[in-house]
């Protein structure tokens, strides 16, 4: 009499695609510890963020994410006021992404195979021009412009060679903000020449800005730094506003046919796993391909605009400077063709073997019950859904991305008399109403120089 349950082999087989699974979850910050750590920034309690981020270190970052993990920290120390803390870390970001950008790309075979989640996140382009830009307002805050000119210069440099290599392409290839803040820092250095040569390539920079993301460049005076009234100076303040957006991972089941290519959207709600529905559909289907593409959402805020009071002067209103929600957006649609193409390909590598293994594993059934028993059709059932089903459970896009950015960052700039100053700053919603306020207390203005001022909000 035949055994007619089930082989231990097709359960092996089971188990290790349920591991796989399990492996390839990893892939950064669940959309729960993203949500938890902006409502902490929100609260404007950026020590249980950065204590928060320590806990969640091991089982939400771990090795691969470690970047992410520094530039994290780096940002909430930076907004907490941590400076030196926020550089270090920052640091410590910086120095792993030139690591990473310098790696050989066959490193990268292995995505073919899984998923982008198998490589350690690396940063984006704009990721490292944002971590310089923090990295020198953490010296000008404290105002060390010398330092803060020197993560500048960095950031020049990156971005010279961002556009040398991008040339007439129409992707993020410079940033204008950062250069922006290039001029700010020649000019409190007494480097006019410089100075200008920053304000131009900004002004450069956000003539397209104004098409690609809406910023256009913000409406101040000109620097004028060799023409400051004796007696003043000038108080900038860097207003980061809103949250970044979360990527999440987005699926189409492309049907495997001869010459036929059929797309289904998968819509998925965002806080369930895609993974377990493909895995099924594709285990007892056994003919389709599960694409996984990453998606950006942007999560509501509700202050829109900011203004600076300073004695009983006329309110000074914040400009727009960078959008990042805007820069992020557009950047993932450049880089959707490529995202695709290695999404598709990946997909069908996976799919033939999963086709391999199955046929191998009917035959193996066929051989261990007899043709068409119940223990065969289990035996083939469970191998065929264990085949599929890693091969769409395994493929998942790469979510991983900076949240605790803010949405923008705004600027105002207001030439003030020397000496102490209480600053408010009022921050505004959609209709004009004032959602809350911040006073800076004796705020020190020098003559001639510039002082700096930041505050953060991610109502």
């Amino acid at each position: 009499m035949r055994d007619n349950k089930p082989p231990k082999g097709g359960l092996f087989v089971l188990g290790a695609a349920a591991a796989a699974l399990l492996l390839c979850s990893c892939a950064g910050p669940s959309i729960s510890v993203e949500k938890k750590l902006n409502s902490l920034i929100a609260a404007q309690n950026y020590s249980g963020a950065d204590s928060y981020l320590d806990d969640v270190k091991y089982t939400q970052f771990g090795g691969k994410n470690a970047v992410l993990y520094y530039l994290d920290k780096g940002a909430v120390e930076h907004y907490g006021g941590w400076y030196a803390k926020s550089d270090r870390d920052l640091a410590s970001a910086e120095h792993r992404m030139e690591d990473l950008y310098t790696k050989s790309v066959t490193k990268m075979a292995g995505m073919l195979i899984l998923n982008d989640n198998t490589m350690p996140f690396a940063g984006t382009p704009y990721d490292r021009v944002l971590e310089h830009i923090l990295r020198s307002l953490n010296y000008a805050l404290r105002g060390d412009v010398d330092d803060a000119l020197v993560e500048s210069r960095k950031v020049e440099l990156f971005l010279d060679n961002l556009n040398a290599d991008a040339g007439k392409s129409n992707i993020y290839k410079d940033d204008a903000f950062a250069r922006y803040l290039d001029a700010l820092y020649y000019s409190d250095e007494g480097m006019n020449d410089d100075a200008r040569i920053s304000m131009d390539a900004a002004k450069k920079a956000y003539g397209w800005y104004a098409a690609d993301y809406n910023t256009p460049m913000p409406k101040f005076p000109p620097l004028d730094q060799d023409q400051i009234d004796p007696g003043t100076g000038e108080l900038v303040f860097i207003h980061y506003n809103g949250v970044a957006p979360r990527k999440i991972s987005k699926t189409v089941q492309v049907a495997w046919g001869d010459a036929l290519v059929a797309l289904k959207q998968d819509r998925q709600e965002e806080n369930r796993d895609p993974r377990v529905g493909n895995a099924l559909r594709a285990g007892f289907l056994g003919n389709a391909i599960t694409v996984a593409y990453p998606e950006y959402v942007q999560d509501h805020f509700s202050i829109v605009s900011s203004d600076v009071l300073v004695d009983s002067r006329p309110a000074v209103d914040t400009q727009l400077a960078e959008d990042i929600s805007a820069i992020a957006f557009k950047s993932l649609r450049d880089n959707m063709p490529l995202i695709m193409t290695r999404a598709i390909a990946r997909a069908a590598v996976k799919f033939i073997l999963a086709k391999t293994a199955s046929d191998a594993a009917a035959d193996y059934c066929d051989k261990k019950f007899g043709t068409g028993n119940m223990g065969d059709l289990s035996c083939r059932l469970l191998s065929r859904g264990a085949a599929f089903g890693l091969a769409a459970g395994t493929e998942v896009a790469d979510t991983r991305c900076w949240t605790t950015l803010p949405s923008q960052i705004r600027i105002a700039r207001e030439e003030l008399p020397a000496g102490a100053h209480d600053v408010t700053v009022q921050f505004r919603d959609a209709e004009g109403a004032v959602v809350m306020s911040h006073v800076f207390k004796d705020v020190v203005i020098k003559p001639g120089k510039r002082t700096y001022l930041a505050f953060r909000t991610a109502l």
